[in-house]
């Protein structure tokens, strides 16, 4: 078992610190938290061991998951890495891009590993059909949230939009040629509503579209193919794929078949692959830990991390928000 210590006991703090204590993979040793009052509340009504003195924490563990506001998991990130620790840091991976640039230099020097906290990766509707995505052409995706005054301390494209980005860098085995994006801030100094198209050098077009000020909460992704499309519900964990092969030369009474102008019959088929129920926070740490083990790249790398840091400035660099 890895010992680990968690920085941040905020309302997602609060979650790891859970599911890592009840982890076989994990021994937690404590937390440590800098508003003091809140960490002995924490300590006082869960358990864990509160940790006033931050160096103290990171001698005593292996992995530091770091879970406080974006602004300050670079020094956490760096002070960590330079005592040896490995780290699991919450998305996304710093505030700017020379931070993150600076993260991957230390990772390597340090020769420790490095984990980005993006848990759609996890989740098992992405999961069930990741491997059945190749080479999409389009890709079209809705991140919208209620309101909520958490988090809008950060434009909604680093807040809710990077889940996205994260997951179709993940897909799309290209690099990125053009951004063209708008945003508007409605309630907050940030943007809240967020469109950007991202066209990659092989042809691959995505639209990604958040908004934190919706009346309703809608997490899809839909992926198009040649010959397949694949839609994921990342809220409702549930999938579709369509598929189309050659029509047989007599079809069934109930195929689907569709003919183009130029007389080529395909046959539209529906697969359901199997959906494992799981807890996606759970996963991403545990899995952090058998890559530490095993001496494996972690799934979500800090290069990853840092790969859609990088498309989200961009896309921020890409408008010029007003507010309503």
């Amino acid at each position: 078992m890895l010992k680990v210590g968690v920085l941040g006991a905020g309302h997602l703090g609060k979650i790891h610190l859970r599911l890592l204590n009840e982890s076989k993979k994990y021994e937690l040793i404590g937390f440590h938290d800098a508003d003091n009052s809140n960490g002995e509340k924490v300590s006082a009504d869960f358990g864990y061991t509160y940790f006033k003195n931050l160096d103290d924490l990171i001698d005593a563990v292996d992995v530091i998951d770091i879970v406080t506001p974006t602004l300050s998991h670079y020094e956490c990130a760096k002070k960590s890495i330079e005592k040896g620790k490995h780290i699991f840091i919450e998305k996304p991976i710093t505030h700017t891009l020379e931070e993150a640039n600076s993260l991957l230099a230390l990772e390597t020097k340090y020769g420790v590993k490095g984990q980005v906290g993006h848990v759609e990766r996890f989740n098992p509707a992405f999961t069930a059909v990741k491997n059945a995505i190749k080479q999409p052409m389009f890709i079209e995706s809705h991140r919208l949230a209620e309101f909520n005054p958490r988090g809008t301390d950060v434009p909604v494209v680093l807040d809710l939009m990077i889940h996205d980005i994260d997951a179709i860098l993940s897909v799309v085995n290209s690099e990125v040629k053009q951004i063209n994006a708008s945003g508007v801030s409605v309630i907050s100094q940030s943007p809240d509503i967020a469109n950007a198209r991202l066209e990659f050098e092989n042809g691959c077009v995505a639209n990604l579209t958040a908004s934190r000020i919706s009346l309703k909460n809608m997490r899809k992704s839909r992926f198009f193919q040649k010959d397949a499309y694949i839609s994921v519900d990342f809220l409702e964990k549930k999938v579709e794929v369509v598929k189309m092969k050659d029509a047989p030369k007599e079809p069934g009474d109930f195929d689907m078949i569709l003919q183009n102008a130029e007389g080529i019959k395909k046959q539209i088929y529906f697969e359901n692959p199997s959906i494992e129920t799981n807890n996606a926070i759970l996963d991403e740490l545990e899995s952090f830990a058998d890559a530490i083990n095993n001496n494996t790249t972690p799934i979500v790398s800090l290069t990853q991390g840092t790969q859609a840091l990088k498309v989200a400035l961009q896309i921020i660099a890409a408008f010029n928000p007003k507010k309503i």
